[in-house]
């Protein structure tokens, strides 16, 4: 199993986060508010745990969408 990970940054703005979470992640206004302020907050979080094929998925889902509106939004994977 592997842990997809957002990262944080300066720029992306927190609204296009919790969109993110949302839209990909499937959690709720609310999960994703708390999500975004600990990326905020700590530097990153975990948003999911995954089989390695679902995981390089989101993580490519996650970074075109955030390339094609401009922002530098990182989403990386690791081994749990």
């Amino acid at each position: 199993m592997y842990k997809v990970l957002l990262l944080n940054d300066d720029y992306t703005p927190m609204e296009f986060v919790v969109a993110v979470l949302e839209r990909y992640f499937g959690m709720s206004s609310a999960q994703a508010f708390d999500i975004m302020l600990t990326v905020h907050k700590k530097g990153l979080a975990v948003v999911g745990v995954y089989s390695h094929e679902i995981a390089e998925t989101k993580v490519a889902q996650v970074m075109d969408f955030a390339r094609q509106h401009q922002h530098p939004l990182q989403c990386t994977m690791e081994k749990e």
